[in-house]
């Protein structure tokens, strides 16, 4: 079995990004699973075609794109992408879509294919704070999670793909007061009883159903 895990470049100023930072830091291989690790450019339509080319090239079996939500205290899985550009800011090639729809014929929204509440359980039996979200906000992680099931839906319907946002690291908060952050160490920690959880669930039905531990 194979998963592709893509973590994005640094954006908004920043020097590192904790997504990429971690995803590099993960093992070749987990539980005689081969992991591919790609990293992406923060910048909307780019980030896809490159994610797009990675799995054609390698035909993975799953999916996880990884990203930065600063301001959150856990390692939170998504449950849903929805057909919206909307950024706050400029991506890293200095466009900002406003409202936008990501494909215009595509569904208002998608529901992943991991088991999220599994992983939250697993992340949380390593010791580490969880919880599922039901916002992957409306800028390049939101993108990327729903470009993906597009591609998906239309071209790979043996593929499995969800997303998982991590918070900040200690030297991005430093001047950032009151806000949240996770060690390197942990955060890599989580992944990878994230991606020990997919593993586990591989083949299962309902994943959504998959509790482990409630959350």
């Amino acid at each position: 079995m194979k998963i592709l895990v893509t973590g994005f470049d640094p954006f908004e100023g920043e020097k590192i990004n904790p997504s990429i930072e971690a995803v590099k830091r993960l093992p070749d291989l987990i539980e005689n699973t081969t992991l591919i690790k790609l990293e992406i450019p923060t910048v909307f339509n780019k980030c896809s075609e490159i994610v797009e080319e990675a799995i054609i090239k390698h035909r993975p079996d799953y999916v996880l794109n990884v990203g930065q939500a600063g301001g959150r205290a856990c390692l939170t899985p998504e449950r849903i992408a929805i057909n919206l550009n909307d950024g706050r800011i400029p991506d890293n090639a200095g466009y900002q879509p406003l409202g936008e729809k990501i494909q215009p014929d595509g569904p208002a929204a998608y529901f992943t294919q991991l088991p999220i509440k599994a992983e939250v359980a697993a992340i949380r039996e390593a010791g580490l704070p969880a919880e599922v979200s039901n916002t992957a906000g409306t800028y390049v992680c939101n993108h990327i999670f729903y470009q993906v099931q597009y591609l998906r839906e239309r071209n790979f319907p043996n593929l499995k793909a969800g997303f998982i946002h991590i918070p900040y690291l200690p030297q991005q908060v430093v001047n950032k007061p009151g806000l949240a952050s996770m060690s390197l160490e942990d955060i890599v920690k989580g992944l990878k009883a994230t991606l020990k959880a997919i593993i586990e669930y591989d083949g299962k039905e309902d994943i959504q159903a998959i509790t482990g531990k409630e959350c």
